[in-house]
C-alpha cells in the first residue's frame, strides 16, 4: 500500500469539557466527518484511540500504544501500524479539513525526498514515513512528547499553504460554536 491514513482522537479535551472527536457535526460526529476526508485522501482510514470508546463507530480502531503520552504517542501507533510508504496522520478537531486540502499535503510528499511533511505550525496534519517511527519511540522513550522536537534530526519538509482555514481547531466551546453545524 502507498498511502494510509489515521486519525488521532485519544486527546483528553480538557480545553473543550467532552470528547472533541464525539461532537456532532454534519449529522455525524466530528471524528466521523474527519475520518471520511481523510480515507478519501489517503485511500484508507484507521482511528488511534481506545477501541472501548470508539470502535461503536464502525471506523478500524488501533490503541494508542503508551496512553498519557500526548499526541506523539499517537503518531507512534499508527506508524508502528501502518505499511504504507505515506502515512498522513491528522487530529480529530479540526473541522474544515478536506479531502483536497489533504491530497495537497500527500502529493507534496509524495514529490520531496523529506521523512516528515507537515504544514507549517500544524505537525499534527502531517505525512510520514516508516523511518519516521524510529525518531518518534526514541522521543517516547526519552520522555520527549513533543510532536515538532521528536522529529528534529529527519528532514522535516513544513508546507506554508495560501489558504489556511482548513487547519483552523476546535478545542474550546467558543471555538467549536464558530463553525456551527
Amino acid at each position: 500500500m502507498h498511502r494510509a491514513g489515521y486519525v488521532l482522537v485519544g486527546g483528553r479535551s480538557s480545553r473543550m469539557g467532552r470528547d472533541k472527536a464525539l461532537l456532532p457535526f454534519g449529522g455525524r460526529t466530528l471524528v466521523e466527518c474527519v475520518a471520511q476526508n481523510v480515507a478519501r485522501a489517503a485511500g484508507s482510514v484507521k482511528l488511534v484511540g481506545e477501541k472501548a470508546k470508539y470502535g461503536f463507530l464502525g471506523l478500524p480502531v488501533i490503541e494508542d500504544r503508551r496512553p498519557g503520552c500526548g499526541p506523539l504517542s499517537g503518531i507512534e501507533a499508527a506508524l508502528a501500524d501502518s505499511s504504507a510508504a505515506l502515512t498522513l496522520i491528522t487530529a480529530c478537531d479540526m473541522p474544515s479539513l478536506n479531502p483536497d486540502f489533504l491530497e495537497w499535503i500527500l502529493t507534496e510528499a509524495e514529490n520531496s525526498t523529506a521523512e516528515v511533511t507537515w504544514v507549517k505550525d500544524e505537525p499534527l496534519c502531517g505525512v510520514y514515513r516508516p523511518i519516521a517511527r524510529a525518531s518518534a519511540t526514541a522521543a517516547l522513550e526519552q520522555g520527549r512528547y513533543k510532536v515538532s522536537l521528536a522529529f528534529a534530526t529527519l528532514n522535516v519538509r513544513c508546507l506554508t499553504p495560501t489558504d489556511t482555514s482548513p487547519l483552523a481547531n476546535a478545542n474550546t466551546p467558543e471555538e467549536w460554536a464558530s463553525f456551527g453545524d
